[in-house]
């Protein structure tokens, strides 16, 4: 019993201050964060695809140029284009050095550049509503455990309680077994069902230490100092009038990630048709080049062909377009099309999943508020009950299977009502998770 008693010393944490703390300590949501830093570390690099490619190459070489003249494909590394100059195989060796500066810039590409760039910023709003989505999911598992952890409190209590009465009929029948009004076996069963209780209670703390333990995995709290604040279900019942707030349908994180899966993809969508288009590219290039054998086809000393001796430019605009990459276009857009529309089918089944979800809350809402209008009555009997069989136990008008049967009515009618509360707290909340209220919920707990 002395766990209990330490509990109560130990200062209560509420809800919103165990939320707040999971907001801003919780390991998913930290590496989650992290996440949104790549995506826009993606876009940063995907606004500077219009950069152009400036190439600088220069290379001295020594070796023969014994060629003959003809065309060719330049399929792969070619050693050297230089027509032949000489009716016989000449294998002197020369000297030659090449600097070339080359510019290859694709100035308009009819869209494509900017399509990027929204398909980049589409992929970061994907990963923070994805984000917002974590931080949502994971509030609704703080408070399902709260909720959690007030009911197996009650249930302690109720425990607790259930020993006390257990102790109280042991010592009526030691004090009525040793006076010969009782048989010893009425002491073998309360001994019994005393052993039961107190390892039910055992049982019902180890689950309460299991949930404190997830609630500060999530918090970073130690898991002793989580304590409930056991006022919250008689506040959430006495306000029951107070939740009949909107569906917030325009900020809700699962809504806002799901739509922003759905307009990603038709920022890709938009992409892909704009991948295929033509190119307008701006070409520049300068180079300078020398070589130890002259016009005349002299070859002279190998260091005079590492001085610059000619120079040329180079500069046009040029424009490409591959015709079949129409038709790879138009597969890939039917594939996107096919992405775009599941995107937008698990938007529309989303919607339609909390709808029915805030229904069922409003309905076990009400359910449990009608059991708690009638279990009052059901306890009050119960109680009566229980101390009118232990009275009469005393006077040896009654046995000990019926003074058992009525503690276990009462346990059970305690047991109920705990259950009772718990299923409208659990529903309340339940509902203003669904529709994004439970700021609203929390507000009115203070």
């Amino acid at each position: 019993m002395a766990i209990t008693a330490d509990a109560q010393q130990s200062p209560i944490v509420t809800l919103k201050a165990l939320l707040n703390s999971v907001d801003q300590k919780a390991p998913t949501l930290i590496t989650d964060s992290a996440a949104i830093l790549i995506r826009k570390a993606q876009a940063a690099e995907t606004r500077n695809n219009w950069l152009p490619d400036l190439t600088l190459n220069y290379q001295a070489d020594v070796g023969t140029s014994n060629n003959v003249t003809g065309p060719y494909f330049g399929l792969g590394v070619v050693p050297s284009s230089s027509g032949g100059i000489h009716n016989t195989n000449v294998t002197t060796a020369l000297s030659d050095n090449l600097g070339i500066a080359a510019l290859n810039w694709e100035v308009y590409n009819f869209g494509k550049y900017g399509a990027q760039n929204k398909v980049a910023n589409a992929d970061i709003n994907v990963e923070q509503n994805q984000y917002a989505q974590s931080k949502y999911d994971l509030r609704a598992y703080t408070i399902s455990n709260y909720l959690q952890l007030l009911r197996l409190q009650d249930f302690l209590g109720i425990q607790y309680r259930n020993i006390q009465r257990t102790e109280q009929i042991l010592r009526s029948i030691m004090s009525l077994a040793k006076s010969g009004v009782r048989a010893g076996v009425d002491t073998s069963i309360a001994q019994a069902e005393l052993s039961k209780a107190r390892l039910n209670y055992i049982e019902l703390n180890d689950q309460l230490k299991q949930v404190q333990l997830q609630l500060s995995a999530v918090s970073g709290l130690p898991y002793q100092s989580i304590e409930p604040d056991t006022t919250i279900e008689k506040t959430l019942i006495a306000k029951s009038s107070a939740y009949l707030f909107p569906a917030d349908t325009v900020n809700h994180p699962i809504i806002n990630y799901y739509r922003s899966v759905y307009e990603n993809n038709l920022q890709r969508e938009s992409l892909v048709k704009k991948l295929y288009n033509p190119k307008i590219s701006v070409l520049a290039a300068a180079w300078g080049r020398g070589s130890s054998v002259d016009a005349s086809g002299n070859y002279n000393s190998l260091s005079s062909g590492y001085d610059f001796q000619r120079g040329n430019y180079l500069v046009g605009i040029g424009i490409s377009y591959n015709l079949f990459d129409l038709r790879r276009m138009q597969l890939k857009e039917h594939t996107q099309k096919a992405s775009t529309d599941y995107a937008y089918k698990k938007l529309q089944e989303q919607q339609q999943l909390l709808a029915i979800s805030a229904n069922q809350a409003d309905v076990e809402m009400q359910t449990a508020l009608s059991r708690l209008k009638e279990i009052p009555n059901q306890l009050k009997a119960a109680n009566d009950s229980y101390r009118q069989n232990l009275s009469l136990y005393r006077n040896g008008l009654s046995d000990i299977i019926t003074l058992d049967a009525a503690l276990n009515i009462l346990y059970r009618a305690e047991t109920d009502y705990m259950q009772a509360k718990y299923d409208y707290s659990n529903a309340l909340f339940r509902k203003a998770i669904t529709e994004n209220q439970v700021d609203a919920v929390l507000n009115l707990l203070k």
